[in-house]
């Protein structure tokens, strides 16, 4: 039975263009994965500490060495490692922050980019054999030949850091403008739709 991992990283609830767009996305894949699954984290409902001496202490451990604080402080990241390999399929819905990755997506990653769990001592990705689609809500446009196309940071960034663990099948869908919805020159909706034929394109 196929499986969907929707990461959900934007906190602006209904406003949301990311979030607006990954439930059309996930409606689209349920619709052509009748008997799939999805499993929805919204990291504003996950309590996600920055990576800190005990995590560091649990990643480079064995487990059996774990103390209680130890254990703890690893757990969120081995919950959310576990359904990164549990997951056929992938999507990413965030916005971009000053042209980078929203803190809380950074703090996601540093959970998940753990040695020997997704990474080899090689620099080898563990987490392969997986697609995923990134979908950056923006208040600019940064698509190509966009005037700030060079601007953005958080797309070759999601790029790098999924495939060095493994994930290299990565589609980016670059819903951008919701600045014109901020001074009432497009409606929310309209924003939205504009972006809807992308988002059921990149559904497999």
């Amino acid at each position: 039975m196929p499986k969907l991992l929707t990461i959900l990283a934007s906190p602006r609830g209904e406003y949301s263009i990311s979030r607006a767009l990954a439930a059309e996305f996930t409606a689209a894949w349920r619709d052509k994965h009748k008997e799939g699954e999805v499993i929805e984290r919204d990291l504003f409902q996950t309590e996600l500490p920055f990576v800190d001496l005990p995590w560091i202490a649990g990643a480079y451990t064995p487990v059996e060495d774990h103390s209680p604080a130890v254990a703890e402080a690893i757990s969120i990241s081995n919950e959310l490692i576990a359904e990164l390999f549990a997951a056929d399929y992938i999507l990413i819905a965030t916005p971009m922050y000053n042209f980078s990755t929203p803190a809380i997506l950074k703090a996601y990653i540093d959970h998940i980019v753990r040695f020997n769990l997704t990474f080899s001592a090689s620099y080898e990705g563990l987490l392969k054999g997986k697609t995923c689609t990134v979908i950056i809500a923006s208040g600019g446009v940064y698509t190509a030949g966009a005037f700030m196309e060079s601007w953005d940071r958080e797309t070759s960034y999601l790029k790098m850091i999924l495939g060095f663990i493994g994930i290299s099948d990565v589609d980016f869908i670059h819903a951008g403008g919701s600045n014109d919805v901020a001074q009432g020159k497009v409606k929310q909706q309209d924003l939205v739709a504009s972006f809807i034929p992308s988002v059921i394109a990149a559904v497999e």
